[in-house]
Formats: structure tokens, sequence, C-alpha cells
């Protein structure tokens, strides 16, 4: 049930004419309690789109009571007027629900520069139907209402329980494309009916993200939209310590995460590069990432070709402790390098299947850390030229 597994949540999504094909295009979250308590991620990137500056703002006091969102049209540099059109979607969800606007959250995603009169309008109605459509069971049809390119729905759940009472974290999240770090570019909405306090909710929301959505790396883009809410109710009436309240966030993070990685844009491989003997956690993200930033690779992985040069190229750009020709590196559980040299034949490396792992051993330390990311393909690149068409 997405973000109506947790008690005290209702949603709906929508279709109110923002996307031409008529597919569902406006979702709405509302949290009705008893606790308003919530937490937010936003872009690092410093062009934001309208809905992310409001819902800045209204973050403030680390609370929320609903979150909408369209697809079918960023709202991104779409000036004052655009920044007018976000305010009024709060205001019309606070109208619907007997709230104030300062507690609703606002989202957008789809093409930037989309915000006219007819946007608005659209997204306005979606509003109004979603409004009349909130329902528990309607966590699925909010996850089809947020999707762009994204070919399914996101959806997670996981849980605790505290002496008998049971408690719940859910999750929906929408990407395909621009999907690179700084949170990490998408949409995600969790809700949970744990008790919880803002501070701790921003807590585990952070140290979750830190771990999953930022170390998703499919083609180095950042967006302009992207948010990632936990809300909660407190509906269970469980209050989870925060150890367990950050494990079972982080569990549906990376179950998202991982449904965004294998549904990225034209992508034939899902990569896992693990890092492993790094001197830093830190180190190990830096090298991870280098490798999935480099096209060279991706292209290789594309080809079936297990170039392990381009690996040691892309980490030897990093400026993490480790000694290059030191470093041994494996294809899909194959060692084709071995301390900076020729180990076993590339022919003994399959890269057939979808899923594909790259291990990466520094011998420079005990931290470890993997990042995820997809080869570069023809379909990617097809599929970007014509986004706009």
């Amino acid at each position: 049930m997405s973000v109506t597994a947790a008690a005290g949540f209702r949603a709906a999504g929508v279709a109110a004419g923002v996307k031409s094909s008529g597919a569902k295009d406006v979702a709405l979250v509302v949290n009705d309690g008893p606790l308003d308590a919530a937490a937010a991620v936003f872009t690092s990137n410093r062009a934001k789109a309208n809905p992310v500056l409001w819902s800045q703002q209204a973050m403030a006091g680390g609370a929320a009571r609903a979150v909408v969102l369209n697809s079918g049209g960023a709202n991104c540099f779409t000036g004052s007027f655009g920044f007018q059109t976000t305010h009024r979607t709060a205001e019309r969800v606070a109208e619907r629900l007997g709230i104030g606007a300062i507690e609703v959250q606002v989202a957008s995603t789809g093409l930037i520069g989309v915000g006219d009169e007819a946007f608005r309008a659209a997204v306005l109605r979606g509003v109004d139907l979603a409004a009349e459509a909130l329902s528990t069971e309607g966590g699925q049809d909010a996850a089809r209402a947020i999707m762009t390119t994204d070919s399914v729905p996101k959806q997670a759940v996981a849980g605790g329980d505290v002496d008998g009472r049971a408690w719940t974290v859910g999750g929906m999240a929408k990407g395909a494309g621009m999907l690179a770090p700084g949170l990490a570019t998408m949409l995600v909405v969790l809700t949970t009916d744990a008790v919880a306090a803002p501070d701790a909710l921003d807590r585990a929301l952070r140290a979750a993200t830190a771990r999953t959505f930022d170390r998703l790396d499919s083609d180095g883009c950042m967006s302009t939209n992207d948010t990632v809410w936990l809300l909660a109710s407190g509906a269970s009436g469980a209050e989870p310590d925060e150890a367990a309240l950050t494990a079972a966030v982080t569990a549906v993070c990376d179950d998202l995460a991982a449904q965004l990685q294998v549904d990225a844009e034209g992508a034939s491989h899902d990569i896992a590069i693990e890092v492993v003997g790094a001197a830093s956690e830190d180190d190990a993200v830096v090298v991870g990432r280098s490798v999935a930033r480099s096209n060279l690779f991706k292209a290789a992985i594309f080809g079936n070709d297990p170039n392990w040069g381009r690996v040691l190229a892309a980490i030897g750009t990093t400026d993490a402790a480790f000694d290059p020709y030191a470093v041994d590196v494996s294809f899909n559980g194959v060692r084709v390098c071995h301390a900076g040299e020729p180990d076993r034949p590339r022919e003994e490396v399959d890269l057939s299947p979808r899923a594909t792992r790259i291990r990466i051993e520094l011998h420079a330390g005990s931290a470890s850390a993997t990042i995820r990311t997809n080869d570069l393909t023809h379909d990617y690149v097809h599929e970007n030229s014509a986004y706009a068409s």
C-alpha cells in the first residue's frame, strides 16, 4: 500500500490534464495525525524549482500535514508566476483539507520551463479531484501519478514492533533519469505511524539518504526538483528508539533506490560498484563514484567488455588514499586485475546478465561502500535527446 501502509495516512492519484496523455498526474498524501512531525531533504542544486523554494520555507518548523505532487511539468525557471502557482497550489490543498498553507509541501516533476496558465489550472483541478478521492487505499494511484519517464511505480514498506505495538514505514518514489546524488534525483514520500519528534525524523532521514539515494549515481546529472520527505502520524502509538526508526527508514530507502536503478532510462546493466579496503568510508564513496561517472567505463559495460583499465584510470583521478599499483579489480567474481597488473583472462568474465558487480580492493584500510549505477546505452541517448519533443 505504499505511503498508506502506515496508519494515519490517506492518498490519491488522479488525472487532471497536466499530461496530454491523460495519465494520472497529480498526487496528494495527507497525514491525519495525531502527530504532524516531518522532515525533508532537498536538492543541493543551486537552481531550485519553485516547489522546492516553497517547501524549504514551509518545512522550517518540522511539521507537515500534506504533500501534493504533480508530474508533467517541473515548474522550474517559470518566474514569479511559477512561484505564485506553487503558493496557490498549497492554498488550494489547505482550503480543501481545512489546514494552513504552511502545512502543505509541494512538489513538481517534468520538463523545466513548463508552468503557464494551463499548467496552473490543471494542477489546481488535480488538487480538487485528489482531495475528493483521498483513501487509505490510495497509495498505488499516488505512486502512479508522480511517474514521468518511469515505466513502473516504486513502492516499499518496512517496520518494527515496540512492546507488542507494530509500527510501519511506507514509501513511494519516482525517478528514471537525472539520477545523481545531492540528495538524489527523485521525488520520494515516506510515511510512518511511529511516534517520533521532528529532530529524530530529520536525523533518521539524513542517515538513510546518505547511504542509499546519495549512492545512486545513474547518469551524473542532478535535477532541480528533488526532495525526500518523511512524515510521522504517530497513529500506531508505538515509539521506537532512534536506531530502529533509522534502520526501517533506511530499509525502505534502499529498496526504493534499487527500484529506481532498475528502471533507469535505457539501461541494460544494473551495476553495483563495491569498493573495499578503503582508508575511510568517504574515500570508498569517492572511488566508487569516480567509476560510476566514467562514460568510458559505462560504455564498456554496455558492450559487455570487462575493461578494467578504465576502472583504474577513473579511480586514479581521485584524491583518495591508496596506491593504484596495489589495486585489485573483479568483474562479476572474476579478478581481472591484481596489484595493478593483468590477472585472469577477460574471456572468463560473463557480462551478459543485467546484474553486474564490480569489486575494487584498494588495500588501504578497512572501510567500504557500494555505489549503484547503470551502463550508457543507445536507448539512453535517444530517450533524452527526444525528451522535450
